[in-house]
């Protein structure tokens, strides 16, 4: 198994891709600390997975607050003793038209996608500068290499990562801490699909053409699965890619070339 007994903290793991990056962990031998801002979904995702029981931390973490991820941190570290490898998965996303974007709506989106990140990092770092070893994987998006219409907040929350990621993995390689960031195309978890009448109306066709829309568009022609994502992100925290950081991965089927 290629996370045999190493503890991972997965942020935004009780739905969607998070969750999907615990099931897989959890195949892969690792043991799961799951922050999420509803503790009732991050217990889920641990029944779902029906596993040992003494390899998963649910911890109720609001990750636009600072003090709530570091509280995370030292109880996952009186669980386990360690912290080996930090997923930054949680995250909001909304589609709306740049001159109706709320200073409220800007804020939200910025606050929880890249500080968020900023204070998983933080919280993670501190802790694996001792060992001289550890893995943060950051959750972009195909967003944060091309932008897009009615998408301003999301695309700037999500370019922000990948900023972060690079320099946080030129500031930490000494450390034998490496960073990268994983960039999905459209995966339809419970997030994509609240958003689904405000996608039809911004291409101008009805709801349920939407995933024509993105499939016909995509040149291996499909999208992009929870399963894809979760199996990029257990590679990138497995020894076999020891020598990968810096690095903004892209899982979008061919859609994003660079």
């Amino acid at each position: 198994m290629k996370l045999q007994n190493k503890i991972a903290v997965i942020t935004g793991g009780g739905s969607g891709i998070g969750a999907g990056i615990c099931h897989h962990f959890y195949l892969e031998g690792a043991k799961i600390a799951i922050c999420d801002i509803s503790i009732d979904k991050a217990e889920r995702t641990i029944s779902e997975i029906n596993g040992k029981e003494n390899f998963f931390l649910a911890v109720a973490t609001d990750v636009a607050k600072t003090e709530e991820v570091e509280n995370a941190a030292f109880e996952i570290e009186r669980k386990f003793g360690s912290i080996d490898i930090w997923v930054n998965c949680a995250g909001v996303s909304h589609i709306v038209p740049f001159l109706n974007c709320t200073e409220e709506l800007w804020d939200k989106t910025i606050t929880v996608n890249l500080k968020g990140t900023f204070n998983g990092c933080k919280a993670a770092i501190k802790r694996m500068i001792g060992q001289k070893n550890g893995v943060i994987l950051n959750m972009s998006s195909q967003s944060g290499k091309k932008g897009s219409a009615q998408y301003a907040a999301y695309c700037s929350s999500k370019f922000g990562v990948i900023g972060l990621t690079q320099s946080l993995a030129l500031e930490f390689a000494e450390y034998n801490i490496r960073v990268n960031a994983l960039c999905p195309g459209i995966v339809f978890t419970p997030l994509w699909n609240n958003m689904m009448e405000s996608y039809a109306a911004k291409r101008n066709i009805k709801t349920e053409d939407v995933r024509d829309y993105f499939e016909k568009n995509i040149p291996l022609g499909r999208l992009c699965t929870v399963e894809d994502v979760a199996k990029t992100a257990v590679f990138l925290a497995s020894d076999d890619a020891s020598f990968i950081t810096g690095q903004s991965i892209n899982i979008t089927g061919g859609t994003i070339m660079h």
